[in-house]
């Protein structure tokens, strides 16, 4: 397994196409509302990554792909194809962006929650947040991948839910999908040892029900087996000397990072 540490000029460009990345989940928020369309959201992507920031949707025509962005609603894990479903209040969706600019990949995700929440949705989407969080705070030179698996995991088995195994976070650069593999599960003093330079996203699905999850017929959109509701927010993440960057910030984190330090 070999695993690529980004030089300071790679960082920099890394940076840049996380900020992107981020950026357009800002955008598309006001307009996940009741009655729009996956296919809508994916349009107002495409043409904002293309146009305004001169970048490219890393999803479309990835490995046959057939839109610039994810979109999983309920019990959608993951890989969701963007099309004519609307939505309703009550859905939760997770929106995944990945832009890549001057070669390099941003990629992140978070959960929407339309119209007026429901109270399972509230809780998935919220183990699910801290679950990330929690794998983020541990990234730093030294750590072990395991140790950050075996903690998201302990975490959301505590909380009754669930963690899916098929699916993890990755690498990212040059390349959408690098080394190493980011398990959401695992035993501690196991693993990867984390150093400077590694750049890699932390992803973690959580379902309500059990972990088990099946493959649509369109071959991409992943879902729970027994129809439980899923939630995942992702974020890239950076190793640095003394701890980590995360590179696909939101505003309203770096606010609330800002207020938190002060």
């Amino acid at each position: 397994m070999t695993v690529s540490i980004k030089t300071p000029e790679e960082i920099e460009k890394m940076r840049v196409a996380g900020r992107l990345a981020a950026e357009v989940l800002e955008m598309i928020a006001p307009h996940v509302q009741p009655g729009v369309t996956t296919d809508e959201l994916d349009r107002i992507c495409h043409d904002y990554i293309v146009n305004v920031q001169d970048a490219v949707p890393a999803p479309l025509n990835y490995h046959g792909f057939p839109k610039s962005i994810c979109t999983s609603i309920n019990h959608q894990v993951c890989h969701g194809i963007p099309g004519d479903r609307r939505l309703k209040s009550g859905d939760i969706v997770n929106i995944d962006i990945t832009v890549i600019k001057d070669g390099y990949h941003g990629d992140t995700s978070m959960m929407f929650q339309v119209g007026k929440p429901t109270v399972l949705g509230q809780r998935v989407c919220g183990i699910a947040h801290e679950a990330l969080w929690i794998g983020l705070r541990m990234v730093a030179p030294g750590v072990r991948l395991g140790d950050i698996g075996h903690a998201i995991q302990t975490y959301v088995e505590g909380q009754h839910a669930s963690v899916v195994r098929e699916y993890c976070g990755h690498g990212i650069g040059l390349g959408f999908h690098e080394e190493p593999q980011v398990l959401h599960y695992g035993k501690p003093n196991t693993g990867l040892t984390l150093k400077p330079g590694m750049t890699f996203t932390i992803e973690p699905m959580v379902n309500a029900g059990r972990a088990p999850v099946r493959v649509l017929p369109d071959a991409w959109t992943v879902v729970t087996k027994d129809h439980s509701l899923s939630a995942q927010w992702e974020h890239t993440v950076l190793v640095t000397e003394t701890g980590h960057e995360v590179l696909t910030l939101r505003k309203d984190e770096r606010e609330a990072s800002a207020q938190g330090a002060a």
